[in-house]
């Protein structure tokens, strides 16, 4: 087997080969930065440099950045989703471009990794009315042996990166796929909408600017930005479908075991799904709060985010038979698995656990009195529809974030409690709750829009919005 060590320095040192220097994984939470809350991508801390200015160890960048993602934490629970993850990157500031670029990906994957080029697949951006197909990236791909039936052409929504905001960077992207099924062999004409193409790799061609909706002309500095998720091409290096059983998550994966009583492969499937959740949750909760900018758990920001991820694995843990108090325990094995890597997990290792403690303590007070109130409100509800403004006030008044509160429900729909499930519109009780939750946040952000001053804002409008 494969450690993730290896793989890591494996990437580094490889793209060290190359003259790139490494550099260290920056905070989890955005210094200066009031736009978001979490780090999400490699690419997020540099984003000055992705502009224009000179970085102090030059033009070519290699790292593994801490990330946090909540946008698709429904997603979690299936054999590939994580909330907090790791993002090999690589980084070309205004130095080597595509080709170059492509045929160092295929080289690392191929040469350095030996991975079977059978079951290699790509894509690239088929083109719109605003920029062209990228019949450059496919050609690269192509002069190496690909077969051009493994070479997809995707839209912009699939194939394309650009800020949130109306101008800067962007271009089209480049993705590598692995074929993870063990049992069949890969087919011969590539379908990105196979879910056992497994994406491994991303490079980002940042070729144009943004200058307003629909807008773009040549970059003045051309950019590669490429993202590998640590956790999934691990899991492929060592021939398995599922990301839990590699040495970052197993062993979180049998201490749930042994203080649930049950076997993840014996299981039923919901409850393999409540040990991945359990197992998600708390190593990115232990990352958050180990971060040396971390945060507890609360009501607002990043800390919001904290509590919800802990109250989520504690229910979850509740349902597969874990009694007593056990968060503390996961975040043991957690720091013990990464504290070589990321030294700071043990550095706050007293806060982690404490913290961990005192939020399942809080959580134990209301959460049968929580429950109560939401059968209480289904039965009041029973002939009208419960709303997202109702579930606010559970959060408010009981500490439920919304999707402990939303997971109830679903149980409590089957269980003769006569609420329609036809009334019951998550969508819409999302948005409700968002709605709810900004204007709760209202006062506080207004009352520390101080903290925000200087980093970014020192920068061009461009950077901020970046």
């Amino acid at each position: 087997m494969m450690t993730a060590k290896e793989l890591r320095r494996k990437y580094i040192e490889f793209f060290e080969s190359k003259d790139h220097a490494e550099i260290p994984s920056a905070s989890l939470m955005p210094e200066n930065d009031p736009s978001t809350l979490f780090i999400t991508a490699g690419m997020q801390p540099l984003a000055p440099f992705l502009l224009g200015e000179k970085h102090p160890s030059g033009k070519r960048l290699v790292n593994a950045q801490k990330c946090v993602r909540t946008g698709d934490i429904d997603d979690v629970g299936d054999k590939t989703h994580h909330t907090f993850f790791e993002m090999l990157g690589h980084w070309s500031l205004g130095d080597y471009f595509k080709k170059e670029a492509i045929k160092m990906s295929y080289e690392f994957l191929t040469q350095e990794l030996q991975l079977d080029k059978n079951k290699l697949a790509f894509t690239v951006f088929e083109g719109d009315d605003n920029a062209l197909c990228d019949k450059e990236a496919a050609e690269v791909w192509q002069s190496m042996g690909v077969n051009e039936k493994r070479i997809a052409y995707l839209p912009k929504k699939d194939n394309w990166w650009e800020p949130t905001g109306a101008s800067g960077p962007c271009g089209p992207c480049t993705e590598m796929f692995y074929w993870s099924d063990n049992e069949n062999p890969a087919p011969e004409v590539f379908d990105p909408a196979d879910k056992r193409w497994v994406e491994i790799g991303n490079d980002v061609l940042m070729q144009y600017e943004k200058i307003g909706e629909n807008n773009y002309a040549p970059a003045k500095q051309k950019n590669i930005d490429n993202g590998t998720g640590l956790e999934r091409l691990l899991a492929v290096m060592n021939g398995l479908e599922d990301n839990y059983r590699t040495d970052l998550f197993w062993p979180i994966i049998e201490k749930i075991e042994e203080l649930s009583g049950k076997k993840y492969d014996d299981a039923p499937e919901g409850a393999v799904k409540s040990m991945r959740i359990i197992a998600d949750h708390l190593r990115a909760a232990t990352f958050i709060m180990g971060d040396d900018l971390g945060v507890a758990p609360s009501n607002v920001d990043q800390g919001y985010v904290v509590r919800k991820l802990i109250r989520r694995a504690i229910r979850h843990g509740a349902w597969i038979g874990i009694n007593n108090f056990f968060t503390a325990e996961i975040g043991k094995v957690v720091i013990n698995i990464m504290k070589d890597v990321y030294p700071e997990l043990e550095k706050n290792r007293e806060f982690i656990l404490d913290n961990f403690d005192q939020e399942e303590a809080k959580f134990a007070m209301t959460l049968t009195a929580g429950v109560k109130e939401l059968v209480k409100l289904f039965l009041q509800n029973k002939n009208k529809r419960i709303s997202g403004y109702d579930l606010f006030d559970m959060f408010s008044t009981h500490g439920f974030p919304l999707e402990i509160s939303l997971e109830e429900i679903k149980r409590m729909i089957p269980s003769g409690l006569k609420y329609e499930l036809r009334n019951f519109d998550e969508e819409k009780v999302r948005k409700e709750f968002g709605e709810a939750m900004k204007k709760h946040q209202e006062l506080s952000r207004t009352a520390s829009a101080g903290m925000f001053k200087g980093g970014l804002s020192d920068h061009s409008e461009k950077v901020t919005q970046y």
